[in-house]
């Protein structure tokens, strides 16, 4: 969903990091704004430590940073760790005039924010915490069909049925290794091959190259789309075209990102893992949303996850409320 613009203004503050970056901006144009993008990093120590100890004051971020400086904006929409002091700052310094709204867990006491958006997974609760499926995405049907536009050209040429196929990689609780790489580079070429499937391949920073390397070689002089990292990103294009969805459960953003489709989303698990991407994985798959890749790709249908509509309306009531509509 988006509404018509809105004449308020609105920042976004994240330390750059894309998945952060974009379920922020997804909520701020769901909302009807062209928000003003803030990327900051803090100063050493408090880069070092958890949000707990580090001052609520806009001194501690780096020279490098953007600067956070009046006039406050009336919205305010961060995520991640490095995102939380400066945001408590910022909601201190406008006399609490800015709207504060932080995405995922703070890792300090929720009313030190208007609103807080966490995933179910992270468990967190209070009066002003919005509980979502997944992450905060701007994934919408308007979203997908201007990228099945602006990618028409591009993925008219591979065969039908297509597959498109998300590739993240290591983090702090998964690794790719070079063994599920060959078995994911093997179950490709079986869809190509075989299958009869197109694949339409896009790999995120994280992606170690000798997975694609393996997969480069296995789908050599088949018809496959492996994006090289240069030009315009068409993963939003290779999912509005894709019929079927393979991804990574190293990313929760990629995963709900695909859901958003409302497409079959089969899920590669990597090694590794956690609680919160074990509590995840498990309510999608108990949705009906996703279920695991064996090297197979099945058809099912689900009620794609409509966060983005109980987050903007919590937002406007509070905002109305407190007389910032």
């Amino acid at each position: 969903m988006t509404l018509p613009p809105n004449s308020h203004s609105c920042w976004i503050l994240t330390d750059g990091k894309i998945g952060m970056v974009n379920q922020c901006l997804g909520l701020a144009r769901a909302l009807g704004h062209d928000p003003d993008i803030k990327t900051i990093d803090l100063r050493r120590p408090w880069a070092w430590l958890p949000p707990t100890l580090i001052p609520a004051k806009t001194g501690v971020i780096t020279a490098g940073s953007t600067p956070l400086v009046p006039p406050w904006p009336d919205l305010l929409i961060a995520s991640g760790r490095k995102s939380v002091a400066p945001a408590q700052a910022i909601r201190r310094a406008s006399g609490r005039k800015t709207f504060c709204v932080q995405i995922q867990d703070p890792g300090i006491a929720t009313n030190s924010f208007d609103l807080v958006v966490a995933p179910a997974h992270d468990r967190l609760r209070g009066d002003n915490v919005v509980t979502t499926i997944g992450a905060m995405q701007g994934v919408d049907p308007a979203a997908l069909e201007a990228a099945r536009m602006a990618f028409a050209n591009r993925v008219g040429g591979l065969p039908r049925p297509l597959a498109g196929v998300l590739l993240g990689g290591d983090n702090a609780v998964y690794r790719m290794t070079p063994a599920l790489g060959e078995t994911l580079a093997a179950q490709l070429r079986t869809l190509a091959a075989d299958q009869g499937w197109g694949l339409a391949i896009t790999p995120s920073r994280r992606t170690p190259e000798f997975v694609l390397d393996a997969i480069r070689a296995a789908l050599t002089g088949l018809d496959a789309d492996i994006w090289d990292e240069t030009g315009p990103n068409p993963y939003l294009g290779f999912l509005a075209h894709a019929d079927s969805i393979i991804v990574t459960g190293d990313s929760v953003n990629m995963v709900s990102e695909a859901a958003a489709t409302g497409k079959p989303v089969h899920v590669v698990h990597l090694e590794g893992g956690s609680k919160k991407f074990t509590r995840f994985h498990e309510a999608m798959v108990a949705r009906g949303i996703t279920r695991p890749f064996a090297g197979t790709l099945e058809q099912w249908s689900y009620e794609p996850p409509d966060d983005m509509a109980a987050v903007v309306g919590e937002i406007q009531r509070r905002m109305a409320a407190s007389d910032r509509a």
